[in-house]
């Protein structure tokens, strides 16, 4: 207990600390329009200026925590004018202009720093998600900490946002599609996100009202961009949980570029703190190289690739559960016998070809192969006891269990097996004259599927076999003797083969203008998709939707620095496969797409507090959604009702206060409510799965007075419980518990011994190093017990059920190691 009061009192140390520095660092390359970095360019500020190098690279100091006005400036090319830009005190922000060249006099560009809060997209840093600590820290680390997005579950890369399920979530890498497992269905078996942080530039997130020109999903986009080298450099990153290189490599014509990340990641850590003992032998493993090839000034060629294998290996042993109340304590032990072996190999190679027609007109064409093999082998054996616990404090057998109520065991078997293979060809381009740009595009995927689905659980309870409580199933044991034959209390047995071709195209037109109430932005546009679903003895179908959509932002002309933006648009989510497939294992090919109308209100002020600059953002939507597909969450494994036959609503408020708490760092404060119900075949209103209610987030950076170089890191999220769901062949409606509120706190303190802001000379050993910190992580800092899902259990003599709360991971220390080369 000594180690978090020694924590906390670091914590409170630095949360009081107020002392100021006076300067900030703009940072970045100069590229041309033909993505070729500028030399010479000339960078002037306030207080002074500065010059590219040969590769483009450029260090600026600026004043902190006042606007600046930053101008690039080059012989034959135009000028760019970066306005109104405010830093913390010792901030680095990167910028990465690009100049174009001018065949006649004409004006320069100017780049607002609020270009994108315009549109609704959230920008997040990348050195931040590399440093935040999380149980899967990175880019979804540090989304879990925004008001509007929720995960329960710290193994989990996956999240929900405003309450969507984890399937209605788009995720791009240099506007490239990506896609996760299909059969993942606990956590601990995830492994690697398909994000690698080390190879990231820029992060752009939408929680809701994004542009026609993201995908057809409910929820969310996040916008991934990869870095473009300039120049050789090598990152690592070692720690008890795994380990992380990546490489930066350039030609010497600088024709070819491109950056590679290896990683591999042992969860075992994690789940040895839990409360199922096991033998765990888990591999999780990926490569991602991501390339570009100048063959003119006009063309460039792109190449992404990714190779991944998570390879899970689980013998579990035993595990003990306390639960119920202080006046009736229960526990359930439970002894097992067997294995899991699941393995998921999934690859993904693109090529994007990037055609500069001229200096307004942009084509590309992206050309995507997606590939996965997933095999899920488990034979589980599970004797289970249900008992009273000895709560007597004095005893010296406390919180073991002592009357035995009820005994039984599940044996689970499972031979699922996927393949899927899918196809993506799309052209894009845009055209812009002024602050005038339009935007369209036309995709078309192919995806092949082919699964065998086989699985069953058996259930015993005092030694009599347990059928499925359905009338066709008559079993009055112990009272009657029975003698027909074993049946599955669950069982699943399916054959799908299943292809779906899929047409889809967009168009948008937006504009900027200034007028004397104040800049106005706003953009219009539109989305249609057909696809038709065909396979062995699955009927043909076809189906076409049609989404428009539009968003007005306005910068009235006040004393104040406020923005006002809203969003209204249909969003259409055509059924995947996983959406085709009911609860038997049966692929139903008319399932339709799920709609959501989104209307959404944001505010955005800027402020001075304490001289050091702030942002409050705030936000409400309301969403209404039609031709609803109800599903059910059992930790990470969503499984579909494929019908249509409910309709949802979703609505709620969020704020979030951003800047330098403490000077020289950024943090924040985020709260948001959100409530979301469902009509399932016009039996009333109830809560989703993912109805989270409540949401705190806190992400908080400090560093210690008279040594600068030792930062702190925290983040703590507090999310009121979402629904327990039910047993099986249960009715959801009766069953409306909910899970305890989620509680945790991460932790990471490090010791920066070189980095961006601090060098060393030439005759010194870290001379070498362009950043090098050392460090640990605790993780679930104040030990808090979070469940993700109830385990059902049931009692023979009452005929009961009883839920178990299935616990998340305990307090562990982690160690960390970063070099920059």
């Amino acid at each position: 207990m000594k180690c978090p009061k020694i924590v906390l009192l670091i914590f409170f140390l630095c949360l009081y600390t107020n002392i100021r520095a006076q300067t900030a660092t703009l940072t970045g390359i100069v590229f041309d329009e033909n993505n070729n970095p500028i030399s010479q360019v000339n960078i002037t500020s306030t207080i002074g200026g500065t010059t590219t190098d040969d590769t483009g690279f450029y260090i600026l100091p600026i004043i902190a925590e006042k606007e600046n006005r930053i101008t690039f400036s080059h012989l034959g090319h135009r000028n760019i004018v970066l306005e109104r830009l405010i830093l913390n005190s010792n901030e680095t922000f990167e910028f990465y202009p690009v100049m174009f060249t001018e065949i006649t006099q004409i004006d320069g560009v100017t780049v607002s720093a609020e270009e994108r809060k315009v549109q609704g997209i959230k920008s997040i840093s990348p050195e931040m998600a590399r440093q935040i600590p999380g149980a899967n820290a990175g880019v979804e680390n540090i989304l879990k900490l925004l008001p509007s997005v929720s995960s329960n579950n710290e193994l989990s890369t996956q999240y929900s946002v405003r309450g969507g399920n984890y399937d209605e979530n788009l995720v791009y890498i240099n506007e490239i599609e990506v896609y996760r497992p299909f059969l993942i269905r606990a956590a601990q078996q995830e492994g690697l996100s398909i994000v690698n942080n080390d190879l990231i530039r820029k992060v752009a997130f939408s929680p809701g009202g994004f542009q026609a020109k993201y995908g057809d999903k409910l929820s969310s986009v996040l916008d991934i961009t990869y870095k473009n080298p300039t120049g050789f450099g090598t990152q690592m990153d070692v720690s008890l949980l795994g380990a992380s290189l990546a490489m930066e490599t350039v030609s010497q014509n600088k024709k070819l570029s491109s950056v590679t990340g290896i990683r591999y990641r042992n969860n075992s850590l994690f789940v040895n703190s839990q409360q199922t003992n096991s033998n765990f032998n888990p591999t999780f493993a990926d490569i991602q190289g991501y390339l570009t090839y100048r063959l003119s000034n006009k063309l460039h060629v792109n190449f992404f690739g990714n190779l991944s294998i998570n390879d899970y290996q689980n013998e579990p042993l035993d595990r003990q559960t306390n639960f119920g109340t202080l006046s009736a304590p229960k526990a359930l032990i439970i002894n097992y016998s067997g294995s899991e072996n699941n393995r998921y190999a999934t690859a993904l190679g693109a090529v994007k070809a990037n055609y500069f027609l001229n200096e307004t007109v942009t084509l590309k064409l992206i050309a995507s192969l997606y590939h996965t093999t997933e095999r899920e082998y488990s034979d589980v054996n599970a004797r289970y006891a249900l008992g009273e616990v000895n709560s007597d404090l004095g005893s010296p057998t406390v919180g073991e269990p002592t009357t035995i109520r009820g005994v039984g065991g599940q044996f689970t078997r499972a031979r699922n097996e996927l393949d899927a293979l899918i196809f993506n060809l799309e052209q894009r381009g845009s055209a812009s004259i002024g602050k005038r740009n339009l935007q369209w595009g036309i995709k078309y995927t192919h995806e092949d599927i082919r699964d065998q689905l086989r699985e069953s659980v058996f259930l015993d309870s005092a030694g009599f076999s347990v059928r499925p409580p359905l009338p066709e199933y008559g079993n009055n044991q112990p009272e009657v003797p029975f003698e027909d034959p074993l049946v599955a209390y669950e069982g699943v047995s399916a054959r799908n083969f299943v292809k779906t071709n899929r047409f889809s195209a967009y168009s948008q037109f937006s504009e900027s203008k200034s007028l004397q109430i104040g800049d106005i932005y706003f953009n219009i546009g539109a989305r249609a998709h057909y696809w038709r679903v065909s396979g062995k003895d699955i009927d043909k179908v076809s189906q076409t939707v049609f989404s428009p959509r539009a968003q007005f932002a306005i910068k009235p002309r006040w004393g104040k620095d406020m923005l006002f933006r809203t969003a209204i648009g249909v969003y259409h989510q055509p059924p995947f496969y996983r959406e085709l497939r009911d609860a038997s294992g049966t692929v139903r090919p008319k399932v339709k797409a799920q709609k959501s109308i989104h209307y959404v209100l944001g505010h955005e002020y800027s402020f001075l507090l304490w001289e050091r600059p702030f942002k409050l953002i705030s936000e409400a939507y309301y969403k209404t959604l039609d031709h609803v597909n109800p599903y059910t969450l059992n930790d990470v494994r969503i499984r579909y009702s494929a019908n249509n036959n409910a309709e949802a609503y979703v609505y709620g408020a969020e704020m979030r206060l951003n800047g330098a708490f403490v000077p020289g760092t950024e943090s924040w404060v985020s709260v948001g409510y959100m409530t979301t119900k469902e009509n399932i075949a016009n039996q009333g209103y109830i809560p989703r799965p993912t109805d989270q209610r409540l949401k705190l987030g806190i992400l908080f950076q400090d560093y210690v007075p008279n040594i600068p170089n030792l930062k702190m890191y925290l983040n703590l999220v507090y999310n009121t419980g979402v629904p327990g769901g039910s047993p099986s062949y249960a009715d959801p409606y009766v069953f409306q518990n909910r899970l305890r509120d989620y509680k945790r706190a991460d932790l990471g303190i490090s010791h920066i011994f070189v980095d961006a802001e601090k060098k060393y000379p030439k005759n010194h050993w870290l001379h070498h190093f362009k950043e090098l910190s050392v460090g640990f992580e605790i993780f679930n800092l104040f030990n808090n017990q979070n469940s993700i899902t109830n385990t059902w259990i049931r009692d023979v003599e009452s005929k009961n059920e009883f839920a178990v709360p299935n616990y998340m991971t305990s307090r562990v220390l982690n160690l960390r190691l970063k070099i920059r080369l």
